[in-house]
């Protein structure tokens, strides 16, 4: 009865609920439709094959079916969901949806006997991989030429063509991806991503041991190398700097008033006060020496006041031992002084080797002092006394200067 103009899917069925024998049905390319819930369609009980394709059907049409039917054809229609618990088609063995709606593959819920599914042609993205484990007698899946989204969730179910066995009907020429466009036309066969990519909680789990591998190291260097502590040195700098700026007119500058500045260890004291002040001061080149017992101003901070000696100094004399490594404020006094030197490109670092210092006994933040100790040349200070003339005339050489 093909290419006629039935309209009603209901009074077809009960057309044909006499007809005893009748097998096969065939109510291809026309007006059908079914829409109507509250009336039970009759259909004969022999009906084992119907044709419905190319009507005007949607998914209410499986409120309208044979009971007994093996083979049918919804071909060309408007069904775009299959509706779970409404047909009971216990002996339906062939079914074709291709060319309708379909956003995906339907399940096997009320057709336990299905073989044979079509659903070429369809809007199917991303086809579920669920499918062969809800519908296990199925041998044969049509399920190409639909608009495939090449993206995660396609992965699983290029898995399971390999794992079907050749279940997948025209694999792979008719499986092509549509979306995106840039692989419009990749053959699915061809199209891979790594697990990473598709797995968010393994994404995000490797996301987050990086983050933590990426602080761990970050925070390591900083308290190997002591960024926190030159970070707080070069805020003292900025902020005695910009007091310096905004200070009134009639205050001291920072021009030199000071032959060098000297730093020690306070351990070391003794020798500065006897040998190292005495020896420098005395006799006709007077040298000028900024010592923090005489020269610190009251009222301002130890910070500020070693920043100012120092810049106020044409020299920094650092007295080295083994106790000047373990003094705080020395490690700030050579931090500004070398500060000084890079901003100044001046020769203003003189050093003076008190005691042997082992390598293994400076900490590892006093990285400038290594560098300073292995590229420039400092001054031993002679146990011998028949060699200390020679020491003084070396020292005084390398401060001299002549102040404004």
């Amino acid at each position: 009865l093909q290419k006629n103009k039935f309209e009603s899917l209901l009074k077809v069925s009960f057309m044909t609920s006499p007809m005893k024998s009748l097998k096969y049905l065939d109510m291809s390319n026309n007006l059908l439709r079914h829409d109507r819930a509250d009336v039970q369609c009759q259909w004969a009980e022999s009906l084992t094959e119907l044709d419905l394709s190319s009507n005007q059907l949607v998914d209410a049409v499986f409120e309208c079916l044979p009971v007994n039917i093996k083979k049918l054809s919804l071909r060309n229609n408007q069904i775009s969901n299959v509706p779970r618990g409404v047909a009971e088609l216990k002996s339906l063995e062939e079914l074709n949806l291709a060319s309708n709606r379909l956003a995906d593959l339907p399940g096997c819920g009320g057709f336990p006997s299905l073989q044979l599914l079509n659903v070429e042609m369809n809007s199917i993205l991303s086809p579920s991989a669920h499918f062969f484990q809800s519908c296990p007698r199925v041998r044969e899946l049509q399920a190409g030429h639909n608009p495939f989204k090449c993206s995660c969730e396609l992965q699983d179910f290029i898995r399971l063509e390999r794992r079907s066995g050749g279940r997948l009907f025209g694999w792979p020429a008719a499986y092509v991806c549509e979306y995106p466009e840039g692989l419009r036309g990749t053959e699915l066969k061809d199209f891979h991503l790594s697990q990473l990519a598709c797995n968010t909680t393994l994404l995000l789990v490797t996301a987050l041991l990086l983050t933590l591998v990426l602080v761990a190291v970050v925070a390591f260097l900083c308290i190997y190398l002591d960024v926190p502590w030159y970070v707080r040195m070069m805020w003292q700098w900025t902020q005695t700097k910009r007091r310096a700026w905004h200070s009134p007119a009639g205050e001291e500058g920072t021009a030199l008033q000071f032959h060098a500045f000297i730093s020690y260890s306070e351990r070391d004291s003794l020798w500065v006060k006897n040998e190292l002040i005495p020896n420098l001061e005395k006799g006709e080149s007077c040298i000028q020496l900024c010592q923090h017992e005489r020269n610190f101003i009251p009222g301002k901070s130890i910070v500020e006041n070693i920043i100012n000696c120092i810049e106020k100094s044409y020299k920094s004399i650092f007295v080295l031992s083994p106790n000047f490594v373990q003094s705080e404020w020395c490690h700030y006094e050579l931090y500004f002084a070398h500060h000084k030197l890079f901003s100044e490109t001046s020769n203003s670092l003189i050093l003076i080797l008190l005691e042997p210092i082992p390598p293994y006994v400076i900490p590892a933040r006093y990285h400038k002092l290594k560098a300073l100790m292995a590229k420039r040349t400092y001054l031993e200070w002679p146990k011998e006394r028949s060699k200390r003339a020679l020491f003084w005339a070396n020292l005084r050489a390398a401060i001299n200067v002549n102040l404004p």
